[in-house]
């Protein structure tokens, strides 16, 4: 992914708009200036599971273009297969047949909508499940997910979360590797999540793994606390990361990832984008 600086193409979270019909969520973001999209699926964000789903896509790849968005696919929705149990099934549980499914599906509408990429996680491990265990689980269902990335021809971006079973930098290496280094697997990095337990400053995190770059997601975030804050209210500093991003010459969508803020959506995104536009030349 390195080369020439890039100009940075600054996009906004759905999971952040989810009092929104998703209509609606997109027509605010694109007349704020938002260049796209990160797109969760979920039950009022494009349900992977509803009867009419490719109805449904086609309709957002119309108002996707319409709009000039371009869009990555997330699908960290909290209660979307398991509605009393956030996030499950993970890959990692006794029976990940639902979450593997809902990864291809969201494959599939990614290659239909255009995706720049499909981004996912590891889950936290359930903790009757012993850590070997768990890791080969991970690597088998990543290991489907890529052959049908591969058949589609979309991007993965693997995200290391905090607290989960591979939740930084070297975890999703060290996955990679397991893998046997898919040309198809990326890397989604948060920003926040590199100021909240990563070792080194957030700009080296982006060099490090600029090569394999496919999705940003950009927050502010204190040390060692996984809560996803609003630009300047955390501890990061972010010229210098926004120029690490321009210099690798990534091209992606740098995505505001603020999922409880959709009380606010509208105002925050605002607020969002004029900080991350002066942050870009330097100011902030």
């Amino acid at each position: 992914m390195t080369g020439q600086a890039a100009e940075l193409r600054f996009g906004y979270g759905t999971n952040g708009f989810a009092n929104h019909r998703l209509d609606d969520a997109l027509a605010v973001l694109a007349d704020l200036g938002y260049r796209g999209v990160a797109l969760t699926l979920d039950h009022d964000h494009l349900d992977p599971f509803t009867p009419d789903l490719p109805r449904r896509v086609a309709a957002v790849q119309r108002r996707l273009a319409a709009l000039g968005l371009a869009v990555v696919v997330e699908t960290g929705a909290r209660y979307l297969l398991d509605p009393w149990h956030k996030h499950a099934p993970t890959l990692l549980h006794d029976d990940p047949a639902l979450r593997v499914e809902f990864l291809r599906r969201a494959v599939r509408i990614g290659a239909d909508l255009g995706a720049e990429a499909v981004s996912f996680w590891a889950g936290v491990r359930p903790p009757e499940v012993p850590g070997s265990v768990a890791w080969e689980r991970l690597v088998a269902g990543c290991a489907t997910v890529c052959a049908e990335a591969e058949a589609a021809g979309v991007p993965l971006g693997f995200e290391p979360e905090p607290g989960m079973l591979v939740e930084d930098i070297a975890g999703w290496r060290r996955l990679r590797d397991a893998l046997g280094a898919p040309s198809g697997f990326g890397i989604t990095l948060d920003i926040g999540h590199c100021r909240c337990l990563e070792p080194d400053p957030v700009p080296d995190c982006v060099a490090a793994v600029a090569d394999h770059l496919v999705n940003v997601q950009i927050d502010d975030m204190r040390r060692g606390v996984h809560e996803h804050l609003e630009f300047g209210t955390g501890e990061i500093d972010f010229p210098p990361v926004l120029r690490a991003l321009a210099d690798a010459g990534y091209r992606g969508l740098v995505a505001v990832e603020l999922p409880r803020h959709s009380h606010a959506a509208p105002a925050v995104a605002a607020r969002s984008l004029d900080f991350l536009r002066i942050a870009a030349k330097g100011g902030g």
